[in-house]
């Protein structure tokens, strides 16, 4: 960022400061201004936000209807809005960019949560960096990243995968390029196709816990938490659930154990979310050992642990 914030220095219009600095009373610096809003709660605006968002010369943003609501909620009237979508982008990028080129303050927003994450922000950032025009982010709520802290799972490593294709092939075949990765998966789901993505995922991922997150910063916020196949179980039989849906699915099994501790903290992993066959079969298929050792010793730790 530090040599794109210097060719910016050499910008028409940045009034001899950048983005990122505070100047008392003054105007934004011009530049490109990559805004998080809420993801439901408005308290979680920033104050940061609400600065640049009132003094932005226009607002690129996703769907002009939902942005001015939000800032007609925010208390902010007469903000330029100019429509930045993926329908769109190629023909709109242009526009925009030419406004930086004159030193204003564009804001890019989405219909909710932070811009670039499962939109074509990039290719608008990738534009100004290519010529030397500030960027700057203003950090905020993030529906992905909730769900991830609120899920339970290890936050240490995880894979932001967006949404998954619709049709169940390429579903299927998604999930077996992300399967083997070592950390927590995140997806974004449509309600309506979460029982059958659920599904997939237990057959293709094998016995993870998972938390299913909706309505987050929202009153009747919820996350259902389990293994894969139950948590398929679950939207099958009660069906689609209402609001905005993220997936979180934990990472696969330890791999190829070297003892007995390893092979039991793997095995007590795969228990959690499946049943006992299952759970053997999937820890015998990640680690290489034989079915009949592994099994074996899942029926002593069930036998152990009076499950």
């Amino acid at each position: 960022m530090r040599d794109s914030a210097n060719a910016g220095s050499r910008s028409k219009g940045t009034a001899g400061h950048q983005p990122n600095e505070a100047v008392a009373g003054s105007k934004p610096a011009g530049g490109l201004y990559l805004v998080a809003t809420p993801i439901g709660n408005l308290d979680d605006i920033t104050l940061r936000a609400l600065k640049v968002l009132k003094a932005a010369d226009l607002i690129a943003c996703e769907d002009t209807r939902v942005t001015g609501k939000l800032l007609s909620l925010l208390g902010i009237g007469g903000a330029a809005l100019s429509p930045y979508h993926e329908h769109n982008a190629e023909r709109a990028r242009p526009a925009l960019v030419a406004r930086l080129r004159e030193g204003a303050v564009v804001a890019l927003v989405s219909d909710a949560g932070t811009p670039l994450v499962s939109d074509p922000g990039y290719r608008l950032v990738r534009a100004c960096l290519e010529e030397g025009l500030p960027v700057t982010s203003l950090p905020g709520p993030s529906a992905a990243l909730t769900a991830l802290q609120l899920s339970g799972l290890p936050c240490d490593r995880f894979l932001f995968a967006g949404f998954l294709p619709t049709k169940d092939g390429a579903r299927r075949q998604a999930l077996a390029e992300v399967a083997a990765v070592p950390a927590s998966l995140l997806f974004y789901e449509s309600p309506r196709r979460l029982g059958d993505s659920l599904a997939a995922m237990a057959e293709v991922l094998g016995p993870r816990q998972a938390a299913v997150a909706r309505e987050l910063t929202k009153l009747y916020e919820e996350v259902r938490r389990g293994g894969l196949a139950e948590l398929a179980a679950h939207y099958a039989a009660e069906g689609p659930p209402k609001g905005e849906v993220v997936v979180v699915v934990g990472p696969p099994p330890a791999a190829a154990p070297t003892g007995e501790a390893e092979l039991d903290a793997a095995l007590v992993q795969a228990l959690a979310g499946a049943s006992l066959r299952d759970a053997a079969a999937a820890v015998a298929a990640a680690t290489g050992l034989p079915k009949r050792q592994v099994y074996a010793r899942a029926v002593a730790l069930v036998g152990e642990r009076g499950q």
